[in-house]
């Protein structure tokens, strides 16, 4: 087999700032253990997250000098809307400034205290934004997806038999929507199956329940399609988007992601009459319904993002460097899902310390260790994000532990990625030296964003 070559050329570069193991001690040490309240300046390798952090082509860095800044019916917008179209077929195209934001405005409208939404896995913004409206988010992963080291093709499937059982136990007028997250980014950025997504379809056609794609990674997710499922080998990866967002009633995207934008989102959707509320709750938080709270030049950016990243020289390449990562690993023995996401490589945390109980949060523990032996930055995927307290005030820890490295697009060489395996392998040899953390400062959402952590006292 041939090596997988970079599907690109490399004419601007930046410089990577260098520092000692004892400077990086000290950092972590004022950044209070959190990796999000690291400086930038003082990371090596930042796999933190692929959102925003990818490298914009020559044509979308041309788009971004050609974006119109009219405050209505900017043409910008209309190239936008209509590559939107073009791959969900949704009549209704509403931008905003991140994904965040469009799920902010749709859980506010159909959110509300007593109500469920169901989906494969809510990832940290989505299910902040649906328990900020006073529902509840609920996770229906199949069960394979909860296995990190048994292979399996498509992990990310929503559980259907139960998706079924949990409408008739709670009732389908208290769940106002399903939602599928492709891939899955909270379960180890796995993809999810055109039969899964076509199941689901059924089920909520029999309760009347809307349903919706998160689509922040349709395109690795479609590529995934197109390898492993039947049927698909000799499709496009645009015929096979055009598939998938033919079973959802509307979708959510942070182009952040798969259209490698800096900033942006979307809402898109069937329905006229909710895409009204949307855009009417859209003019008092994000702008116009023309621009969302973005500017010209980066729905430009945005628009020229979502079609080169349906290349499928592009996307072998993403899902090969992805592997490549992950195989290094596992010949060493990490704990890694398997097989590997489409946008990043998952250790697993519990599997990797098993002396760290939950709660004392392994995953962030490892975080820690890889920014002190090499710079490099992740992000916990554990009981940190998603931890709960019951009434005792006693954790009820996440489903997995995973400790997430998110491949920014186009950005990092085979060499990076070499030296992160290094570093990793080499805490992986040392790991029974670490020690656990508390917490001594959180927010009630999103408090791995912000909290505070220390050693735990021996």
């Amino acid at each position: 087999m041939k090596t997988i070559i970079e599907p690109f050329r490399i004419k601007s570069v930046e410089p990577i700032y260098f520092n000692t193991k004892e400077e990086r001690i000290s950092i972590l040490e004022k950044a209070s253990h959190n990796a999000f309240l690291i400086h930038a300046h003082d990371v090596l390798i930042d796999l933190l997250t692929d959102s925003g952090t990818s490298a914009m082509s020559s044509e979308q860095w041309s788009g971004i000098m050609r974006g119109d800044e009219s405050y209505a019916g900017s043409p910008s917008y209309y190239r936008f809307k209509q590559v939107v179209q073009d791959i969900t077929k949704m009549p209704e195209v509403i931008p905003t400034h991140q994904g965040r934001a469009a799920e902010k405005i749709l859980f506010s409208i159909l959110g509300g205290k007593g109500k469920y939404f169901v989906s494969n896995t809510l990832f940290d913004t989505t299910r902040a934004n649906i328990e900020f409206s006073g529902a509840n988010g609920v996770d229906l992963l199949c069960e394979e997806g909860k296995k990190p080291g048994i292979p399996a093709p498509f992990k990310g499937n929503i559980d259907i038999e139960a998706l079924e059982l949990f409408i008739l136990e709670k009732g389908a007028n208290n769940i106002p929507l399903c939602i599928i997250t492709v891939t899955n980014n909270s379960g180890g950025g796995q993809p999810v199956s055109m039969q899964n997504i076509r199941d689901t379809r059924a089920v909520c056609n029999k309760y009347n329940i809307p349903l919706f794609i998160d689509a922040c990674r349709f395109a690795e997710n479609c590529y995934f399609i197109q390898q492993r499922e039947e049927g698909y080998q000799n499709k496009t990866i645009l015929e096979i988007a055009n598939e998938l967002f033919s079973y959802a009633d509307g979708c959510t995207m942070s182009a952040k992601k798969d259209a490698f934008a800096n900033i942006g989102g979307f809402l898109a959707m069937n329905n006229p009459k909710l895409a009204q509320e949307c855009r009417n709750l859209l003019i008092i938080t994000e702008g116009f319904p023309t621009y969302g709270g973005l500017a010209g030049r980066d729905l430009e950016a945005i628009a020229i993002g979502l079609q080169e990243v349906m290349d499928v020289n592009y996307l072998h390449y993403r899902i090969r460097s992805t592997e490549y990562l992950s195989n290094k690993l596992i010949a060493a023995g990490v704990p890694v899902m398997q097989p590997a996401g489409g946008h990043a490589v998952y250790i697993d945390a519990k599997a990797f310390l098993p002396h760290i109980p939950v709660d004392q949060y392994p995953g962030q523990v490892l975080v820690g260790a890889l920014y002190i032996e090499g710079g490099i930055r992740s992000v916990e995927i554990g009981s940190l994000m998603f931890g709960k307290y019951d009434e005792n005030a006693k954790l009820i820890p996440a489903a997995m532990e995973l400790v997430r490295l998110a491949i920014p697009r186009r950005v990092y060489t085979q060499s990076h990625i070499d030296y992160v395996a290094e570093v990793i392998i080499e805490v992986f040899e040392k790991r029974d030296e670490l020690k656990g953390l508390e917490i001594t400062e959180e927010a009630p959402l999103l408090r791995h964003f912000t909290a505070k952590l220390k050693p735990v006292s021996q």
